[in-house]
């Protein structure tokens, strides 16, 4: 079973996460958008967008950091694990704050606008579905590790896990004497990166690079003169 759930079920969310990117951008190109509802409502997308994606921004930054820097490189650098651990929760709690409270609006929102919500797929739904639960499996964890209640070091357990399976060498016992939390936290997110190709995250790869490039457009305005002479063209109410 640790098999199938740390080194099968990961890798093939990857694959799928990979081929379908693939797929989606040679057959659906027109559909990797994020098929923008901000006609509809602007209002609660002013204040829920900015939190979730700056939010996001946070809790990404923390993951890198967190996954991929061995704790023997901030040990060298001379960062203590209880400093380590201060400036983690208090960013991670920060970030995952504005994260949730944008993803909490931005699903309301969703719900509660007629318009935007006949503008959401079934896949979309259950992205928001899964995307809610890996936050929320998140900010547990993170609560837990800050109230003393649950005393594991990620970075000597699942940091290690996952830069081997980076490394096509997993090591299936690491995640195995992991605490349910953070297996169910990692479980969901690799359910998500199997669901990203097929929804509305495309869009976090695009890029306007063509911008760079492409040629001006030249803008000019009206010359109301020109169709009437020296006589400005009238009104709409008027009579010409």
């Amino acid at each position: 079973m640790s098999t199938f759930l740390w080194v099968i079920v990961p890798y093939l969310c990857l694959a799928i996460f990979v081929v379908g990117h693939f797929w989606r951008y040679k057959y659906d190109k027109f559909g990797w958008t994020t098929r923008s509802s901000q006609l509809y409502e602007d209002r609660m997308l002013r204040l829920g967008s900015p939190l979730f994606h700056f939010g996001m921004l946070g809790v990404v930054g923390g993951h890198v950091i967190g996954l991929l820097i061995p704790q023997s490189w901030t040990d060298a650098l001379g960062i203590s694990h209880h400093t380590y651990h201060v400036v983690a929760v208090a960013g991670g709690l920060a970030a995952g704050v504005m994260a949730t409270v944008g993803l909490a609006i931005l699903i309301y929102r969703r719900r509660t606008v007629g318009p935007v919500f006949s503008a959401t797929t079934p896949m979309d739904k259950v992205m928001y579905f899964f995307l809610g639960l890996v936050m929320l499996l998140g900010m547990w964890n993170t609560v837990l590790g800050a109230s003393g209640l649950e005393e594991y070091n990620y970075r000597e357990g699942v940091s290690v896990w996952y830069r081997s399976f980076l490394a096509f060498q997993p090591d299936a016992s690491l995640m195995a004497d992991a605490p349910f939390g953070f297996q169910a936290h990692a479980l969901v997110a690799f359910i998500i990166f199997a669901l990203w190709p097929f929804t509305r995250l495309v869009h976090v790869f695009s890029a306007p690079i063509g911008y760079v490039t492409r040629p001006y457009i030249v803008y000019r305005s009206r010359d109301l003169t020109a169709a009437g002479g020296n006589r400005a063209v009238p009104r709409g109410w008027e009579k010409s």
